[in-house]
């Protein structure tokens, strides 16, 4: 036979209560230790599935986060580049703009009388680098000769001192003979020294200056030449550095040269920054040497006030072009800081979605936890009550 204890009615009913009362406690005290009303799939499932998909895309969206940062700073410091650009740009222009107001001149008296020759006479100039020949008729008076070479040179450049006798050169431009004899038939002193082989082209050789003659303004606008030349160095070696791990989107215009950022975790939302070659060569700005131009003729170093014109209307467009390169990035910049806040305001909506949905009210579980101790006391005390009816039977035993 089974034998067993028999409880009575009241006190089974105080024990179921008091169970109970220890499983809403031991709840309470597991959602007050872990900040959570739901922290398995067993507590609720579809508030735990639904929480886990709202923290994974949180997650993932944190992760594009760095590289949206990234985006920004590439941008920057492109947009940084741009604006050094520029300053060295307008330094140039300044350069060249000082070259076009250095005025060139070539000044002198013949050192002796000019004399007439009884043949004809070929005189060979340069006049800023440009061939030109005066053809002196036979026994041709100092007057013959003066107007022969300003119609070679194409403006009165020449003139006679004051006796009559010597021929006098007041150009605003570099005057040079071809030949030590050409110096030598107008009265001036031969020059000595080197001649310059090809200075002005192929095949135009420069005589050496004559002591009679002063030539100024050229070697300071060569001097401004090198400068110039210096700061479109500058420029190039400013645009390849101004990247940012690794990503430099102005010293490459190759359609390959982007820059992806992606703004969902699927990437069906993202931009392509492109990038653009503002390098010198980018920006078409080229070189001054002795032999620039559209020939190779040798009137390059800011020789010709055409010349410095031309550099100065290639500037213009550099910076044109810069800022229009400035206009780009800043708007793209615009857009991704956009994104960027838009992804940090959504990821807090995802995570605080999460929180609600299994976080647990701190204050709702230790107001229960505080009635569930009154009530297990109160169980405690009617188990109590309910035992004493059998107590009072066992005294009757006694």
């Amino acid at each position: 036979m089974s034998s067993g204890i028999t409880l009575s009615s009241a006190t089974r009913q105080n024990l179921l209560s008091l169970q109970d009362t220890s499983s809403l406690t031991a709840t309470t005290q597991n959602r007050l230790a872990t900040g959570l009303k739901v922290s398995s799939a067993l507590d609720s499932p579809v508030n735990f599935f639904t929480a886990q998909n709202l923290s994974n895309r949180s997650t993932d969206l944190g992760g594009l986060l760095d590289g949206i940062s990234n985006g920004v700073q590439a941008i920057q410091a492109a947009n940084q580049g741009i604006t050094s650009i520029q300053k060295l740009i307008d330094s140039a222009k300044s350069t060249a703009n000082q070259a076009l107001s250095t005025q060139i001149t070539t000044t002198g008296t013949a050192g002796t009388a000019y004399a007439t020759t009884s043949s004809a006479t070929s005189v060979k100039l340069y006049v800023n680098g440009q061939a030109t020949t005066a053809s002196i008729a036979s026994n041709s008076t100092i007057d013959g000769a003066v107007s022969a070479l300003n119609t070679a040179a194409g403006s009165t450049m020449f003139s006679k001192d004051t006796s009559g006798t010597k021929i006098v050169l007041n150009a605003s431009a570099a005057v040079e003979f071809a030949t030590t004899a050409g110096q030598t038939a107008l009265g001036f002193t031969a020059g000595t020294g080197t001649d310059t082989a090809d200075k002005y082209g192929s095949g135009n050789t420069a005589a050496s200056g004559s002591a009679n003659l002063t030539i100024s303004g050229v070697e300071t606008r060569k001097k401004l030449a090198e400068q110039y030349n210096s700061l479109l160095t500058q420029i190039t070696q400013l645009a390849k550095d101004s990247s940012f791990n690794g990503t430099n989107l102005i010293s490459n215009g190759d359609a390959t040269n982007k820059l992806h950022i992606a703004f969902n975790e699927k990437d069906t939302s993202n931009l392509d920054v492109q990038g653009q070659d503002l390098t010198a060569d980018g920006l078409s700005l080229t070189s001054i040497t002795g032999n620039s131009g559209t020939s190779v003729n040798g009137q390059g170093n800011f020789l010709l006030d055409d010349d410095i014109k031309g550099t100065l209307t290639k500037l213009t467009s550099g910076s044109d072009t810069l800022r229009t390169a400035s206009s780009t990035f800043g708007s793209n910049l615009s857009v991704v800081q956009n994104r960027q806040s838009f992804s940090k305001n959504l990821i807090n909506v995802l995570d605080t979605g999460a929180a609600n949905l299994t976080n647990a009210d701190l204050n709702l579980e230790a107001a229960n936890s505080q009635a569930l101790s009154t009530r297990q006391s109160l169980g405690i005390s009617a188990l109590s009550l309910a035992n004493q009816a059998q107590q009072s039977i066992l005294q009757l035993l006694r």
